[in-house]
């Protein structure tokens, strides 16, 4: 299973930003030693339904510590038969075809 996620906590600084929050959701992931990996806008974590979840759920309360709100936008691929390694099989695919 492939989890892409985006955590919105809610935020008190005058600029609206989120990256201090952000991080500590992003080192949850790190930390919990799935394979993952993090842009711009989501964060993608590989693992099985339950280690996905929990990971998410981690996230979440971590990126909240302070405050009153959070937003969270999750997309999920389960494809059986594909347990490891589809993080960076399913990029190699397209690079594939996109190479001719």
């Amino acid at each position: 299973m492939i989890v892409a996620f985006s955590i919105s906590p809610s935020s008190a600084a005058e600029d609206g930003g989120v990256s201090e929050a952000v991080s500590r959701a992003v080192k949850v992931v790190r930390d919990s030693g799935l394979p993952n990996s993090t842009n711009a806008m989501f964060t993608n974590v590989e693992g099985s339904w339950d280690e996905c979840m929990d990971v998410v759920k981690r996230a979440v309360e971590a990126a909240g510590e302070g405050s009153a709100r959070v937003g969270l936008v999750l997309k999920a691929d389960l494809r059986p038969g594909y347990d490891s390694g589809q993080l960076t099989a399913k990029v190699e695919r397209v690079e594939k075809h996109l190479a001719g």
